[in-house]
């Protein structure tokens, strides 16, 4: 299938409706994707893309890293669903942080707490237990 507009100017001039350099591909355009990136389009990179060349930053080996499932201060009273004690331990949660407020009297039993965390649970009366923790530095 032609389209109309082509169809229209087939057999007119040399470039059948379709202009001087717009016959197939990616003729006006300059290439297709980042093609021309270190030629023609220099300062396009440059101006609008800062920083698209070189190497930026770093990522530590995967064994190196300590990533923690982290939970909020002001998500506990929801999770603890009225009862006093909650052990994040056993949902697979590591470390809890200090954001938002709590208001009831929480035991709390997890691996990691910051030290805001640990300030706001013990204002609202509760108290943070470390878990397994203990049992290892007594060996």
């Amino acid at each position: 299938m032609m389209g109309t507009k082509a169809n229209k100017h087939r057999g007119r001039n040399r470039y059948h409706g379709r202009g001087k350099k717009a016959g197939r591909g990616a003729g006006k355009r300059g290439g297709r994707g980042n093609a021309g990136i270190n030629k023609h389009r220099v300062m396009t990179r440059i101006k609008y893309m800062p920083n698209h060349w070189g190497m930026h930053g770093f990522n530590r080996h995967p064994t190196l890293r300590t990533v923690y499932v982290t939970v909020n201060v002001s998500q506990l009273e929801d999770m603890a669903k009225g009862n006093d004690t909650i052990n994040l331990t056993e949902m697979g949660i590591d470390k809890i942080l200090g954001s938002g407020r709590i208001n009831s009297a929480l035991k709390v039993i997890v691996q990691e707490a910051s030290a805001r965390a640990v300030e706001k649970i013990e204002a609202a009366g509760g108290s943070i237990d470390s878990g397994d923790d203990e049992q290892w530095e007594e060996e």
